[in-house]
């Protein structure tokens, strides 16, 4: 049973790392979920204070993961049409087969999205587009900071308990 929750706990932390970038899967909750399903498994001491710890700064990053892009498009003058537009942009973006869609698919879309608010502003359309695009890049990069420290966290804690499994 240990083996299965270590697989599907270090799985959980690899699909938080891969959601920081993809806006269909839960990023930093779902790599807390690895580390709580670690600590169920035999041999490890639940440490409750690194548990809530990092239950705190996965609920602080799924906020602020709709605060900064609202922000950042806020800020350059925006709407929630540009909002919209960097998130449908970026899914796009993954699935289209062009170099960096998931960086030209965002802004892309944040401008189209503009366009769509406001069709003759172009000016106002790109100024929003590119605060949103930033507020997006600004965001993913947050998740995925918090992702991978929770990735080094797991792997610490395995590695200090690797003679109890292996």
């Amino acid at each position: 049973m240990e083996y299965f929750l270590l697989v599907v706990g270090f799985l959980c932390v690899i699909g938080g790392i891969i959601g920081s970038f993809l806006p269909v899967l839960p990023d930093a909750p779902l790599s807390w979920i690895g580390l709580l399903l670690l600590y169920f498994c035999d041999g490890i001491e639940t440490e409750y204070w690194v548990l809530g710890i990092t239950l705190f700064i996965a609920i602080v990053s799924g906020i602020l993961d709709y605060i900064i892009p609202a922000k950042g498009t806020k800020h350059f003058g925006g709407s929630s049409y540009g909002i919209w537009g960097t998130n449908i942009g970026l899914v796009v973006g993954l699935i289209a087969p062009i170099p960096f869609g998931f960086v030209i698919g965002p802004f892309l879309g944040a401008f189209i999205g503009e366009m769509l608010y406001d069709s003759k502003d172009h000016s106002r359309a790109l100024k929003a587009a590119t605060g949103s695009f930033i507020g997006f890049l600004a965001s993913t990069f947050i998740k995925f900071v918090v992702c991978m420290g929770f990735l080094g966290l797991f792997l610490y804690k395995v590695w200090e308990f690797r003679g109890v499994w292996f």
